[in-house]
């Protein structure tokens, strides 16, 4: 069985043409790799078969939960084609956006969207080519054409991508693509479904109604509406991830770290996975080492408290992707030994809560702390009540005991979290001891160290947290199997 690690703040490592066969997804977990995601922007159901076989086979051979996050593709908004395959718009320019599919030129281009239609006004800003192109909106005539003038401009090709960033379009949160990716994932079993685009909690809600408690469900906020809208989206999604790509084309580039740290501490007070993700080790595509400012970049996260940092591109496509996962994972190793760690992640003090479970997790992180115990065993069924200890960030390390499967993959996203699946308790007696063997077998703890327990009566029950018990882990010839 392969030890567990000391690093607290999670990896996922995006699979793709660099990174499909089983030796190399072995190769990426044990470089740092945490959880795998499946971009279902990319490739078909085949590969993703695949790729989620080989990432099980792995996950058997070292004895540990592994989590797969399927990544749903979105509505993706683009203009259409050119009868020359490109053309030269410079600021000042004039072009006209219509329904018309007939090849464009430099005068009109085809906008095959009548929701961008409906959200146009004079003065509305379209965005092209990951806003390389910045179009103004003149006039609109019938729903069906628009005149924009050219505010930034460059050569514009076939089939580039169009943001409205101040606009919440009439959009369905999941497309045809979507709903059918979204059934053969959740048929092969993975364990958090990514929404693109979110513009509403209600995005959200949709998504679930689907998924029906089968997967977690993480939000992806890359839309100004989103960000405004946090707190009511944050109440119905179970995990966000900060997408930094589309946010720093929708808005101005140097707000994006201060809505970084915004979302990452909100996630954290309402309990919730932050995953912080985008070009973070984007030399490493086509580099063996990451520049200065990325490395400071992943560190920003860990000191902030993300619960994940996430490879795009650098491991699924990239020359150098086993590089990028351990380098990854070297730089937050280092954020969280560095002297100054555990003064920013605590800088912002997190509310307990108000339930019973609330009390007795923040409860066993204090007690922990006091008698300097080796570790926090939490036994759970749904998870909630480890996601209560790891909320407090405490310096101990979390051990988390569950007869649930699913919950121990899910739960590999969030932070500082180390899962076992056991068998389910029945006594108070045979909780204490399944606590100590775990924590000693697992290396959490030495024999006579002291480990603190959280679990609820009656047993087998879930979210009925209410016991809290400092014991001390047994020694060889008290253990049972």
């Amino acid at each position: 069985m392969t030890r567990y690690r000391n690093r607290r703040a999670r990896i996922i490592a995006t699979l793709g043409p660099a990174s499909s066969d089983k030796a190399t997804i072995r190769a990426l977990f044990d470089a740092g790799a945490d959880v795998f995601r499946l971009n279902m922007s990319h490739g078909d159901h085949e590969d993703a078969r695949a790729r989620h076989a080989a990432i099980r086979e792995v996950e058997a051979e070292v004895g540990r939960p592994i989590g797969i996050l399927a990544d749903l593709q979105g509505p993706k908004l683009r203009i259409g084609r050119f009868a020359q395959g490109s053309v030269e718009v410079r600021p000042g320019h004039v072009i006209a956006l219509d329904m018309d599919e007939t090849p464009g030129d430099d005068s009109r281009v085809c906008l095959p969207h009548p929701e961008i239609f409906a959200a146009m006004v004079p003065g509305t800003e379209l965005l092209l080519d990951d806003g390389r192109v910045k179009l103004a909106i003149d006039s609109v005539s019938d729903g069906k054409r628009a005149v924009a003038h050219v505010i930034e401009g460059r050569r514009l090709s076939d089939r580039k991508g169009v943001n409205v960033p101040n606009a919440i379009l009439p959009l369905a949160a999941m497309t045809p693509k979507d709903l059918r990716d979204l059934d053969f994932v959740l048929g092969l079993g993975v364990d958090w479904v990514a929404l693109s685009f979110v513009q509403r909690a209600e995005d959200v809600t949709e998504l679930k109604a689907i998924v029906q408690g089968r997967a977690g469900v993480l939000a992806k906020i890359e839309k100004p509406s989103a960000v405004e809208r946090i707190d009511d989206i944050l109440a119905e999604a179970d995990a966000i991830m900060v997408a930094r790509g589309d946010l720093g084309v929708e808005l101005p580039l140097e707000t994006v770290p201060g809505i970084q740290k915004r979302l990452t501490a909100k996630a954290r007070a309402a309990g919730k996975p932050v995953v912080v993700a985008t070009q973070m080790l984007e030399s490493m595509v086509t580099a063996p080492v990451p520049t200065r400012a990325e490395v400071s970049d992943v560190a920003t996260a860990v000191y902030d408290g993300a619960d994940a940092v996430m490879l795009s591109a650098e491991s699924a496509a990239g020359g150098y992707p086993l590089e990028a996962v351990a380098t990854m994972s070297r730089i937050a190793d280092q954020a969280e030994n560095d002297i100054v760690y555990d003064d920013l992640i605590h800088a912002q003090i997190q509310a307990a809560g108000e339930s019973i479970a609330d009390a007795i997790s923040a409860a066993a992180c204090q007690v922990a702390g006091t008698v300097a115990a080796s570790c926090i065993v939490s036994f759970t069924s749904s998870g909630a009540t480890a996601l209560r200890v790891a909320r407090k960030r405490p310096d101990t390390d979390i051990l988390v005991l569950t007869p649930v499967l699913a919950t121990a993959r899910r739960l590999t996203l969030a932070w500082g979290l180390h899962c076992v699946v056991t068998e389910d308790v029945s006594s108070f007696a045979e909780m204490v001891q399944r606590a100590g063997n775990n924590a000693v077998e697992h290396e959490f703890a030495r024999p006579g160290d002291r480990i603190v327990i959280t679990a609820g009566v009656p047993f087998g029950t879930s979210g009925a947290t209410n016991i809290l018990r400092v014991a001390t882990a047994p020694e060889p010839g008290q253990r049972t199997v």
